[in-house]
């Protein structure tokens, strides 16, 4: 199936692991360029960007810590010049530093914050005038169920995936006549890394609060990221869909 994105261009923080390699992988198949932003993983950014290449697409990798407000700006203007356009944004950067609200000091607190929350914002403050300028684009943020719900010992990863859905559905309002899109999509238990590095016990608790019963893939997450990209979407705006096998509900 076409989702009609061939010749756009993307840009994904955090897309050298997990949910965000997934997700540029698929974005290069449906025939987007795709910039990769990274902060640690050098080899693995470059592995996806090889991959992007593979898929018959041009791909960048390009570091910088998405907590970085004026880095955020140079790095959008590099992807812009090198693809000569910029069509979409996933924000997906994110990191956990987790504990109990009575025992969390401020440094985990900020930390994830300025990952989580704030690097969103930076990188959607430099491509809105793109895409207003332009009269379209795609924003896609990739948030978590526990935005909606909450969760045990991730007072600040709740805090800053709720603070993602708020900044989306701002976004959708702001950029709205602009015929920009922004949406969410909430996942559940993925296999990731970071869910790899959970205690088995808290692994099997969240596993036994999903209908089907399984982990998702990191692909079901990027299946919906390029539904959202492309024009079969193009009527939705301000929406946060769950992928998670029915462990919200």
């Amino acid at each position: 199936m076409s989702f009609g994105l061939e010749g756009k261009a993307a840009m994904v923080t955090g897309g050298s692991l997990g949910i965000g390699a997934a997700i540029a992988r698929a974005l290069g198949r449906a025939g987007v360029d795709v910039a990769v932003n990274y902060r640690r993983h050098d080899e693995e950014a470059r592995k996806v960007v090889a991959d992007v290449e593979a898929a018959g697409r041009r791909g960048l990798a390009l570091q910088a810590d998405v907590a970085d407000f004026a880095r955020a700006q140079e790095v959008v203007a590099e992807v812009r010049e090198t693809f000569g356009r910029l069509d979409i944004l996933v924000c997906n950067a994110g990191i956990n530093r987790d504990g109990v609200i009575w025992k969390m000091d401020e440094e985990k607190w900020d930390v994830v914050i300025a990952t989580n929350l704030k690097g969103y914002f930076n990188y959607c403050r430099a491509a809105a005038p793109i895409f207003r300028e332009q009269k379209s684009g795609r924003v896609i943020h990739i948030t978590s169920i526990n935005g909606l719900r909450g969760k045990f010992g991730q007072s600040n990863y709740a805090a800053a995936k709720a603070g993602i859905i708020g900044l989306t559905k701002s976004m959708a309002r702001e950029l709205g006549r602009s015929q920009v899109t922004v949406n969410a999509v909430a996942p559940g238990l993925i296999e990731t890394d970071m869910v790899a590095s959970m205690p088995e016990e808290a692994k099997q608790a969240s596993l036994s609060e999903t209908v089907l019963g399984r982990l998702g893939a990191p692909e079901d997450v990027a299946n919906v990221v390029v539904f959202l990209a492309s024009d079969l979407a193009r009527h939705i705006t301000g929406e946060v869909i769950r992928v998670d096998g029915g462990q919200y509900i």
